[in-house]
Parts: C-alpha cells; structure tokens; sequence
C-alpha cells in the first residue's frame, strides 16, 4: 500500500565520516552499517517536501514544507541480495500534524521547529537555503551551486549518499520497522560553497556534539524527484533477524 507520495526537492547532503561505534546503538535488529569504501557516513540533510499525499489525500495547508533531517545508512540481506537503507536520528518538520502522523504510524523521530528555506537565484548560481529554530536559536544550512545539472555517477561517493532505497527505524532490541521508498535515480548540481550554523548538541544531543567541530566529507545537492513511501511491515523474528543479519 502507498503510503505516502511527494516530491522531495533541492536535497542539501551535507556528510560526515564517523567512526561506526558512534552509532552502533542506533543500529536497527536485522541490519548493519553500510559502509561506502570501508567509511561510514552520517548525513544532514536538508530538502522541501512538495504536493504531499498520505494515503492519497492531501492535508490542507501540510502539502508543501521544509525538512531537515540527520541520518545514517544500513543494509539487510534478504532473499539472497542486500536491501540498501537509511536511519533518522531525528527529523524536523514545521507542522504539528506532520509529526503526530510520522511518530504515530512509522514510529519515526519527527519533532516540530520553526522552519524556513529560500532559494537565491543568480546569473550563473543558484542559493539554497534551510533553517529551523531551536531554543531561540537559528540554525542554517547554505549551499551555492551552478545552475546546470549533471549526472550522479555509478559507484562514486554521491551515488552511495542518495541510492538508498528503504527506510529501517529501530523500535526496541529486537523490532524493526521496514518501508521502501521509490523514486529514480537523481540529479545534482555542482557546490561551489556551502556555509553550516548549526548547535548540534542543542539539535541531536550529546552523542552527535563532536559534529560541531569537524567539517564535512563532502557536500551534494541533489535536484530530488516524485517520491513513493509503502510496503511497512514489522521485522520481529529474533531468529529471522539474527540470521539475516
């Protein structure tokens, strides 16, 4: 069943390389890190949810709007091949009903926070910009890049950042909550600079502080496209997960 459907637009992918231990108690039952060229990543990432749908209904007012969200990728062997995932840390959204839905049904880490974005048009650049408020506080995320679209290239960094088809969110030890999202393969536009104001204690916590002192791997920003969330199912089995993993 379909979920949910959207556009996800002008994707800010800020990463990071971390040590995997960091995350190790985030990790889901019945998956692993996924790793990227023996590096593990984690990711801020900043985008505009357009024309959203759930469950093929649009909620006046909630169609249209910002989110910022900090994530990590994983993997799951299953029926002979490995599914390519990612996992929130947090996601924060601008609207209340969006958070309720999300924490409610998919058992996500949505909070809410004053949001907003601009987009800087240039001659030959455009701007990005995302932020949010927390604790009276802006945080900001600014990326500038050229105008011009070019191809995501196979196996290259950027392609491992965004070709992660599934979501898993950790319920307890042993469940996992699984759903695929289905959108094609993206486009990106060339970063030229970028700029992050970010209290990453005050924003994600204790375990993510060291954030605030190093710079990122590598910055992307992908053009985005129609996007469909569906098939969520529970991953209980502790024997199944085990085995699996």
């Amino acid at each position: 069943m379909n979920f949910l459907k959207a556009e996800w637009k002008n994707l800010a992918l800020f990463n990071y390389e971390v040590d995997a231990k960091i995350l190790e108690k985030y990790v889901p039952a019945g998956t692993q890190i996924d790793l990227w060229n023996n590096k593990c990543y984690i990711s801020l990432v900043g985008f505009m949810f357009k024309n959203t749908k759930v469950l093929g209904l649009k909620v006046p007012f909630h169609a249209d709007f910002e989110e910022v969200n900090l994530r990590f990728y994983v993997k799951r062997f299953e029926n002979g091949q490995w599914k390519r995932g990612v996992v929130f840390i947090k996601e924060i959204v601008p609207k209340k009903a969006i958070t309720f839905i999300a924490n409610t049904l998919y058992q996500e880490h949505y909070e809410t926070q004053k949001m907003k974005h601009e987009i800087i048009e240039g001659d030959t650049t455009n701007t990005f910009i995302y932020q949010w408020k927390n604790q009276e506080r802006w945080n900001t995320i600014q990326l500038e890049t050229k105008k011009g679209l070019t191809e995501i290239k196979i196996d290259s960094e950027a392609e491992f950042i965004t070709e992660h088809y599934f979501g898993y969110t950790k319920i307890t030890k042993n469940l996992t909550f699984e759903y695929e999202v289905q959108h094609p393969r993206w486009e990106q536009y060339e970063v030229l600079n970028h700029a992050i104001e970010i209290d990453f204690e005050k924003t994600y916590g204790e375990d993510f502080k060291f954030l605030q002192n190093i710079k990122p791997t590598s910055v992307f920003l992908a053009k985005g496209s129609k996007i469909t969330v569906k098939n969520k199912r529970k991953l209980e089995s502790v024997k199944d997960l085990e085995e699996m993993a």
